[in-house]
């Protein structure tokens, strides 16, 4: 919990106002509100500080306590709350934290504005930017412009501080190290100091010149014990629901993950699996329960969800619902790939840093992102094709339940033809009608069923013939990617 008076103590102690500083009497303009919170979240941004503070009841020449009559939590703009106001006219939403409280017996108010991340903030379509004490818009200094854009691109928001000046009793407090070094296959290391020089080394904490620690985010995001210790963090934190039939309706159970991603991932991907309905198979004389969704599939595809969200959408983290027939798993942020590329792309993460740690725990997919495998096993399972869709600042996977091809639909059938193409392109095979019949469960006899399957692939402009000239019963197919990819290079 910040302690409030010392914070306002520091803040006054300042000689004047920074850039990221901003003292008010009583400003209540919503619209200047907004603007204040936009050019001080770009300028921390600029100017590597971990928070930028707008503060009501400071006089700004002499830095004095003299009180205010502000309040965002009661102030309203028309018939809204001013602080869902600010907010839903923030884009991206920088995450700001409220506080008031009494110092010298008078009332003072403080945001508290974490720096841009990735983007600069903008406040109803314009960024704004502080120039000394100055408040200006961004496009008018592109001097300013171009160091901001240049900050944003050197500090990704793995780096960012999520918890400052600590004492490393403190960090190992917040931080669940045993999980760190167990799922890298190493031992914890005896003294304390060598475990703060392995977290180090990985950019999970950094040391300031007074001996005292931080926590990055990646190193929260991965390893916290608590996320909610975390509160810029707190949000980011996996949610499962499991609803009743195929509808949003009824929501039968829910969990949202308390953990960091690295120390809670094998209890969500636990919680998903005692969810899921099963078949029972007998192997070896003994009966089995076994999900009737492929376990690798799940964890990748929810590994990708965290590892390559977009953590400039605030308020939202991943989520995994669970119908009677599907599973959809969503994340903030659209790809940085064409999803019809996701197989055989080379990965690209915005998130580097978290990506590679996850690797090296052993939590995702070593060569990328793992598609390869995905696709592999919902075939082992003769399951329909994912179905992937990118809305405006989300992307989705749903995963759905064993259907017989005779039960899909064209779109269904044409998306599953395609994986299968992708997914023997990508080892170095191609499309048959022998290999699609195996693909679907089909017998010999169903070779014109199949055929005609195919002939909906090349119709939609998926799937072309490898060699057209080829006769009709040695025909293959590959990806349209993968023929352009040969063209290209003959």
């Amino acid at each position: 919990m910040t302690n409030f008076a010392g914070l306002i103590k520091q803040l006054t102690s300042q000689p004047v106002e920074r850039e990221w500083l901003e003292f008010k009497s009583n400003l209540a303009d919503p619209e200047q509100i907004g603007q204040y919170i936009s050019a001080l979240s770009n300028a921390a941004a600029l100017h590597a500080v971990s928070k930028a503070y707008l503060v009501w009841g400071i006089e700004d020449k002499t830095h004095t306590v003299i009180g205010t009559s502000f309040d965002l939590e009661s102030a309203t703009k028309g018939n809204q709350s001013l602080h869902l106001w600010l907010i839903g006219g923030l884009s991206p939403d920088p995450g700001v934290k409220y506080m008031s409280g009494e110092v010298d017996g008078k009332k003072v108010a403080v945001l508290e504005i974490p720096p841009a991340c990735q983007y600069p903030v903008q406040f109803l379509g314009t960024a704004y930017i502080r120039i000394g004490s100055h408040k200006k818009k961004l496009n008018d200094h592109p001097a300013q412009a171009k160091q901001l854009y240049q900050a944003l691109e050197a500090t990704p928001f793995e780096g960012r501080l999520a918890a400052e000046g600590l004492t490393d009793e403190q960090v190992l407090a917040l931080f669940d190290h045993d999980v760190y070094f167990r799922l890298q296959l190493k031992d914890v290391p005896a003294r304390r100091d060598q475990i703060m020089y392995a977290l180090e080394v990985d950019k999970l904490v950094v040391q300031d010149g007074t001996g005292l620690f931080s926590i990055t985010n990646l190193g929260a995001l991965l390893f916290a014990k608590r996320l909610s210790d975390f509160p810029s963090l707190a949000r980011k934190a996996p949610r499962v629901i499991k609803y009743k039939g195929k509808s949003k309706v009824n929501a039968e159970r829910e969990l949202e993950g308390g953990r960091g991603y690295a120390c809670g991932f094998e209890g969500v991907t636990e919680f998903i699996d005692n969810l899921l309905p099963t078949n029972e198979v007998i192997e070896q004389a003994l009966r089995q329960e076994v999900s009737i969704y492929p376990d690798v599939a799940i964890r990748e595809i929810l590994a990708n969800a965290l590892v390559h969200q977009d953590f400039s959408v605030t308020g939202a983290g991943p989520m995994v619902e669970v119908y009677d027939d599907r599973i959809e798993i969503t994340n903030p942020g659209e790809p940085l790939i064409d999803p019809v590329r996701f197989i055989d792309a080379p990965p690209r993460s915005r998130n580097e840093q978290l990506a590679r740690m996850m690797r090296r725990c052993h939590l995702c997919e070593e060569r990328g992102s793992g598609w390869d495998r995905i696709a592999f096993h919902i075939e082992v399972y003769q399951l329909p094709a994912p179905l992937i869709r990118v809305t405006e600042g989300h992307t989705s996977v749903t995963m759905f339940a064993h259907r017989p091809v005779k039960k899909m639909s064209r779109d269904e059938r044409i998306r599953a033809t395609y994986l299968h193409a992708c997914l023997r392109s990508v080892q170095s095979e191609r499309l048959t009608n022998k290999s699609l019949r195996e693909r679907f469960g089909l017998p010999e006899r169903a070779v014109s069923t199949v055929t005609s399957y195919i002939r909906e692939a090349v119709e939609a402009g998926v799937i072309v013939p490898f060699n057209p000239s080829a006769g009709k019963k040695n025909m293959q197919y590959v990806p349209l990617w993968a023929a352009a990819e040969t063209d290209s290079d003959s």
